[in-house]
């Protein structure tokens, strides 16, 4: 499941590039995950249907989902915007640093990471740094809302970990996407101009990135993540990087140069060697 969400999202970005031509972000972003959400209304009456019970209180899961639906419409948000400006390939792997930012979340937080975690934090920055940073230390705008987005996105990877094993899955997936797409059309009708004729021309993007991209593979993770370790889902989903590099490529014609390659393979050898260290640190602590 988790390969195949992996798979979606990252071909999910050449959708967002092309629904920029049409449409801004935040009404993209906001008729997106509302499209998400109603996919997921037969499987709520199917479940209301069979009395399949909850694993938590309504009064818990409507004062946390809608956390989750926060961090997710900040992550998204983000995303779209930078997309404005920046290509596919590149939003692709810059969004894939936020795995190697959940642990610099935990020290903030308190925790202790090993050095070797601290040494792969900086090989996937240090790719970051050849991929966006050109002739100026500047990083390109574009970049760097995606570089934003990419904390938000971590620290919704966190909330759906915590919050998976203690509400029903679908009935979190269904209100997270439903708070993330009020937030934005709420957004987008003070900063943007929707028009029927812009949306309308932009179906098809809207379409994969709702029922696709949202209905069908954040729930994939949602209900993956009931039972892979937290380490391991994000290995598996780092391959979100490479899918949109080779998307952008086939779909968009972006190309890299030797420079911003190298910082690719830099960022994804980073982001799987922090999970590896992850993986090896929780071993360390199962043995007696």
């Amino acid at each position: 499941m988790l390969f195949v969400a992996a798979l979606i999202w990252g071909t999910a970005f050449v959708a967002q590039k092309n629904g920029m031509d049409y449409i801004g972000p935040m009404t993209f972003t906001g008729l997106r995950f509302l499209l998400g959400a109603i996919v997921l209304i037969p499987v709520l009456l199917y479940q209301n249907y069979t009395n399949v019970p909850p694993k938590s209180t309504p009064r818990y899961l409507f004062l946390t989902a809608p956390i989750a639906g926060l961090a997710l419409f900040a992550g998204a948000s983000l995303q779209q915007i930078g997309l404005v400006t920046t290509t596919a390939s590149k939003a692709g792997f810059i969004t894939g640093t936020y795995i190697a930012l959940v642990p610099i979340i935990s020290v903030i937080l308190g925790h202790k990471i090993p050095k070797s975690i601290w040494l792969s934090c900086l090989v996937t920055f240090f790719g970051m740094y050849l991929l966006s940073v050109e002739g100026t230390l500047k990083i390109a705008p574009g970049d760097m809302y995606v570089l934003a987005g990419a904390v938000f996105w971590a620290i919704h990877v966190q909330l759906i970990g915590y919050l998976v094993i203690r509400t029903n899955p679908w009935q979190l997936a269904f209100i997270q996407f439903l708070t993330c797409s009020i937030l934005s059309l709420i957004t987008a009708v003070f900063t943007e101009t929707i028009s029927i004729n812009a949306i309308t021309a932009a179906a098809i993007p809207i379409f994969y990135g709702g029922v696709f991209s949202v209905g069908i593979a954040f729930t994939l993770q949602v209900l993956a993540q009931q039972k892979a370790p937290p380490a391991h889902a994000a290995i598996i989903m780092s391959l979100e990087m490479p899918f949109a590099a080779i998307a952008g490529f086939f779909f968009l014609q972006e190309t890299l140069d030797p420079r911003q390659i190298t910082g690719c393979l830099l960022m994804l050898t980073g982001v799987l060697a922090v999970q590896l260290a992850n993986i090896r640190k929780q071993t360390t602590q199962q043995k007696p």
